[in-house]
């Protein structure tokens, strides 16, 4: 499985922390040896569109949300290339509060879709010694922050702005994290 940090965008804001990731369409991963998947563009067109509620998670815990669509904290924005999450996360939460120190060391790695694809909703075609999943249709019901995302391309950048520290010297940063005062 191929897996690199990609961003979450984290700024904390008066006791607030916005959040925004994106998820690709159109780049393939490789989820086992000769096991492929790509999701078309739009492919959560009818999650989004239809405005289903949507969650974000910490890990895919259904017990650990971090902002909803039905609580107004969480936004969707589908485009040919992406879809883009905006999300208000109140770290009032001890799970909250374990993401944002997780992300704060450099733990968070990705974002990952929890979905479903319906009947008709993917193409499979033989690609060589394997074969390649195209999602051309799924119903999203949640996106998580997780450690080791199966769509490496999947971003989630971090970065602290707090505005009433700008004097402040920067703060010491995990490698893999990026942090901008």
């Amino acid at each position: 499985m191929l897996y690199a940090f990609t961003g979450i965008e984290v700024r904390s804001e008066g006791g607030t922390t916005r959040l925004r990731a994106s998820f690709p369409y159109n780049t393939e991963t490789e989820l086992a040896p000769g096991r492929r998947e790509v999701f078309a563009s739009r492919a959560f067109a009818a999650s989004v569109d239809g405005g289903s509620d949507v969650l974000l998670l910490l890990g895919h815990d259904m017990g650990k949300p971090l902002a909803s669509r039905a609580a107004g904290t969480l936004t969707l924005r589908d485009s040919d290339s992406a879809l883009e999450i905006t999300a208000t996360v109140d770290g009032g939460t001890s799970w909250a509060k374990d993401f944002l120190a997780a992300n704060a060391a450099g733990l968070i790695r990705g974002l990952s879709p929890g979905f479903r694809v319906p009947a008709g909703g993917e193409r499979i075609e033989r690609r060589g010694g394997g074969v390649l999943r195209t999602i051309t249709t799924a119903a999203v019901s949640e996106f998580s922050a997780v450690t080791k995302p199966a769509y490496a391309a999947a971003q989630i950048e971090a970065r602290n702005w707090q505005p009433t520290l700008l004097t402040a010297p920067a703060p010491k940063s995990h490698a893999l994290a990026r942090w901008r005062l």
